[in-house]
């Protein structure tokens, strides 16, 4: 990694669990994993503050994390955590966002790629979503670098890219090359490190970066990078294929990111993929995702403004 300070930072963060486990986090209150999480946010926050603004850009500060102590009881889950470790709260503001549609091309007949493409346009949608797998990181394999730019040259659509791929920072810099407005990749493709070095290389860019979660991972992940993104992606489905029925569970999760990106970085976008249609669209901007990407639900409809308007307006 190219900045001493996160060297220092992961260093210190290893150096502190055998005090952690001795110390008691995990006895009832606040469990080992919950305290490093704690601890990777507070560091961050003072490298962010310092460090790790994007050139051009004025540095904001962050308010430190803290954790609300309260016993993990007997039925211990992902949200009980998430409510737990968060940033200062100062209230929910009002996103102030517009709902926007993205599209997934992996629904599209590729026979006729750039006649949907229009359609999709033409129907009102302001993103366009481009699945890319790799076939190790998840078990299918869909699309790469050389389409998107053929679309680059064929639209002129916001191209919301998700790369689904295995250690996805070597190609993050190829994809902006080819085209890519946004770069979203997953937190679990890589190790910390690595996200942050992709971050860095896609804002250099000067594109977007998100990333995106599967549905087993906590939202308190997200806690070390959310003030360096433009977007989060929350997967409704297990990622790598397209058609799956939408997870309800994914909700709370949903609903704790946008408390996060509220309190940290309130221009960020929380963005749900899998599922998505007239009536699962409703759950999740009532849960706080303001764009939402939808495959068979807008590809698979003869009208797609009108497929594109009931995903928007449900």
């Amino acid at each position: 990694m190219s900045d001493p300070q996160l060297v220092y930072y992961t260093a210190f963060i290893r150096s502190l669990q055998p005090i952690l486990c001795i110390s008691g986090f995990s006895r009832g209150y606040v469990s080992f994993e919950d305290a490093v999480f704690f601890l990777q946010a507070l560091v961050l926050c003072v490298i962010i503050n310092n460090k790790c603004s994007p050139p051009g850009t004025v540095s904001r500060r962050l308010p430190p994390p803290y954790i609300k102590v309260a016993p993990a009881g007997t039925d211990y889950k992902i949200l009980c955590r998430c409510k737990r470790i968060c940033y200062a709260q100062t209230g929910l503001r009002e996103t102030g966002k517009m709902i926007k549609v993205s599209p997934s091309i992996l629904a599209a007949d590729f026979s006729a790629l750039i006649k949907d493409i229009n359609d999709v346009k033409n129907a009102g949608a302001e993103y366009l979503h481009v699945d890319v797998m790799d076939g190790v990181f998840v078990p299918n394999i869909s699309i790469g670098i050389p389409v998107v730019k053929s679309l680059r040259k064929a639209t002129d659509m916001f191209l919301d890219v998700h790369l689904m791929i295995d250690r996805p920072q070597r190609y993050v810099k190829a994809f902006c090359d080819a085209g890519a407005d946004l770069v979203t990749f997953h937190l679990e493709a890589c190790q910390p490190q690595d996200i942050f070095e992709a971050i860095t290389v896609i804002k250099l860019c000067g594109k977007k970066a998100g990333l995106s979660l599967k549905p087993k991972t906590p939202a308190v992940t997200l806690l070390p990078y959310i003030s360096m993104l433009d977007l989060v992606l929350v997967m409704t489905v297990e990622p790598g294929f397209g058609g799956q029925s939408f997870m309800h569970d994914q909700l709370p999760k949903i609903a704790s990111i946008r408390q996060m990106i509220d309190n940290v970085n309130p221009t960020c976008e929380l963005e749900v993929d899998g599922g998505i249609d007239s009536e699962t669209s409703k759950l999740v901007k009532d849960a706080g995702a303001n764009v939402l990407v939808a495959g068979s639900a807008v590809f698979g409809r003869e009208d797609r403004k009108a497929a594109i308007e009931a995903i928007r307006n449900a």
